[in-house]
């Protein structure tokens, strides 16, 4: 991380005891009955653009706004697709909308575009925001702005960042902990999946400073999709069939975004050894960070920690004691499970989360945060239970 400490604190923070964040997400005003689907009155519907409608995260910002009161879907791009109709690019999805025909982003008409999901490739999002009309809202899913530092970003991604005025006025969307920056901001950086996932168990954590920052291992498995719907040789059924495979080892983009919000929540710089796995399923992530205890800190006093800070979110769920997160149980959902165990080495425990990388790690918390941009209830529309077996 090029930040130095002094810097950090002074940052933004989407989380962090200076902005007081994680008691704010547990006011009384965000309280929600996991057990009650939000009702509300209807009213105009927003109009919404899909850019990077072919792709994965793409079809699930569609899947999901299938059943969105709040907000339509009228236009699509797809760059390389353009000129086809959405239904054959994506046969499972043909009544999710009115088969539009994918265009290319420069053809959209922008005159009734209330809000744009941005779903396009790592390196090619700057230009496009910083080019749209100031009235539209936006949710980016791309990794183009989820960094605050752009010279962090340059080292990481390995090119100057092309929108760094834009970038001051972006708030990161990690929903349960960044409400409220949420609320307010214009454009939204939504989480990577690894980040998701590794955040939410962790930030609490080191927020309250139960666990130490300096000695923190992550050991990470995703599933294909993951990956991108591009076609890749490691990604052919023969090559990723029937075996596991670490990538990114030591190097890996989402470590300076876990890195940046530890640091934010722990107001100095934090770094991580983190390791992924691509894993032979469609979807899923899960997530084991190993972390050694504060001095006369005991497992109990992590799961209480956990348990203040998502009793009242409905996306959230802290397991019960010695019962292990298993990502069946969040497929297709915008849920992540948690659970902490104690680590037969003295003083350190376990902490296990898992999502759906395409869901929680995607689209769904995108649309939660689009929700919130909007005034909805931000469980409208992705409150479907797992797809199990």
């Amino acid at each position: 991380m090029v930040s130095s400490a002094t810097s950090l604190r002074r940052a933004p923070a989407p989380y962090g005891r200076s902005k007081g964040m994680m008691a704010s997400s547990r006011s009384k005003s965000h309280r929600m009955d996991r057990r009650q689907i939000a009702v509300h009155a209807a009213g105009e519907k927003q109009n919404i653009a899909v850019l990077g409608a072919s792709g994965y995260t793409g079809a699930e910002v569609m899947r999901l706004l299938s059943l969105h009161p709040d907000f339509k879907v009228t236009a699509l791009t797809g760059e390389s697709k353009a000129g086809q109709k959405f239904s054959s690019v994506f046969p499972h999805l043909a009544s999710a909308t009115d088969d539009q025909t994918l265009v290319k982003i420069a053809d959209v008409d922008w005159s009734s575009i209330d809000a744009a999901f941005c779903c396009l490739p790592h390196a090619t999002t700057q230009e496009v925001l910083a080019s749209l009309p100031m009235n539209v809202k936006v949710v980016d899913l791309s990794a183009d702005f989820r960094l605050k530092d752009v010279n962090t970003y340059a080292e990481w991604y390995g090119g100057e960042h092309k929108a760094p005025e834009l970038q001051k006025e972006v708030a990161y969307g990690l929903t349960e902990l960044a409400r409220e920056e949420v609320k307010k901001a214009r454009v939204v950086a939504n989480p990577g999946c690894y980040p998701t996932c590794v955040q939410l168990g962790l930030v609490p954590l080191v927020e309250k400073g139960l666990i130490a920052t300096e000695d923190i291992i992550i050991d990470a498995k995703s599933g294909i999709s993951g990956a991108g719907r591009s076609a890749k040789q490691n990604l052919l059924y023969c090559e990723a069939a029937e075996g596991v495979n670490a990538y990114g080892v030591g190097k890996h983009r989402h470590m300076p975004e876990i890195e940046q919000g530890l640091s934010m929540a722990s107001g100095k710089d934090v770094k991580i050894s983190f390791t992924p796995h691509l894993m032979p399923m469609s979807r899923g992530m899960e997530t084991a960070s190993y972390v050694r205890m504060s001095e006369g800190t005991g497992v109990e006093e992590l799961r209480t920690a956990l348990e203040e800070q998502y009793r009242s979110e409905p996306f959230v769920h802290v397991l019960k004691p010695g019962v292990a997160p298993y990502t069946h149980h969040v497929r297709g959902t915008n849920f992540c499970h948690i659970n902490v165990f104690e680590d037969r080495i003295s003083g350190r425990a376990i902490v296990l989360s898992v999502i759906d990388n395409l869901v929680k790690g995607a689209s769904g918390q995108a649309i939660q945060n689009m929700n919130l941009l909007f005034g909805v209830p931000e469980t409208t529309g992705i409150l479907q239970q797992a797809l199990y077996p």
